[in-house]
């Protein structure tokens, strides 16, 4: 926001706080219908603003209403009730501007959350691309068919690190994962084993053992 925008809005605010308070002051019978008020310079001078800042606060109550501007004489109170409605008009007013900040609020909030998302994702792929080169603890994983010997078969009876040097750390069946099977889990068609080792010796292993056995 420039300089200029910003002291746009500070004037902005205060000419329609200063119609506010004439407002009220008005609904609180301080100033009765078809009487007069003090000129723009009397008002600038009580509520330490310029002219031309009153005249714009007192254009909203006219616009509405509230007052009527007498040339060289003075602004005339018109009606009460339009006072009130002015005052009920800018607190819901003041309630969506409100509303609004705290959604650009969320907003913001969410982008910073976003980033810092983005930025533990690149760090995950980053660490888990150099791991891989260094052929340790990366997931493989391989898909049992019917014809694999293995199936119907318990974990702890196949003994798969034994034959292969890798060990199982889940089964995937049907989208649903089960982490760190126990001995006593058996094997079904369509299984996808997840297992780590060293890629460069195992991965043959794994496919030579499901496929073929013992």
């Amino acid at each position: 926001m420039t300089t200029r925008e910003t002291e746009d809005n500070k004037i902005h605010a205060r000419y329609e706080r200063i119609a506010l308070d004439i407002a009220y002051s008005i609904y609180n019978n301080e100033h009765e219908e078809g009487s007069l008020i003090k000129g723009r310079s009397t008002l600038a001078g009580k509520y330490n603003v310029s002219p031309e800042t009153i005249r714009r606060g007192m254009k909203l109550l006219e616009e509405m209403d509230v007052v009527e501007i007498l040339d060289k004489v003075g602004i005339r109170i018109k009606s009460v009730h339009n006072a009130l409605r002015f005052i009920q008009e800018y607190q819901s007013k003041n309630q969506i501007l409100v509303q609004r900040e705290k959604i650009t609020e969320l907003v913001e909030e969410r982008e910073k959350i976003n980033h810092q998302v983005l930025q533990m994702v690149d760090s995950i792929i980053e660490q888990s691309l150099s791991l891989r080169n260094i052929g340790i603890i990366y997931p493989l994983e391989y898909k049992l068919t019917a014809q694999s010997p293995i199936i119907g078969k318990k974990i702890g009876e196949i003994r798969f690190w034994d034959h292969t040097g890798a060990t199982i750390i889940g089964i995937n069946r049907g989208g649903k994962l089960y982490l760190s099977p126990g001995p006593n889990h058996t094997f079904a068609e369509n299984d996808v084993v997840l297992y780590v080792g060293n890629i460069v010796k195992i991965t043959e292993k794994v496919e030579r053992f499901i496929n073929k056995g013992l």
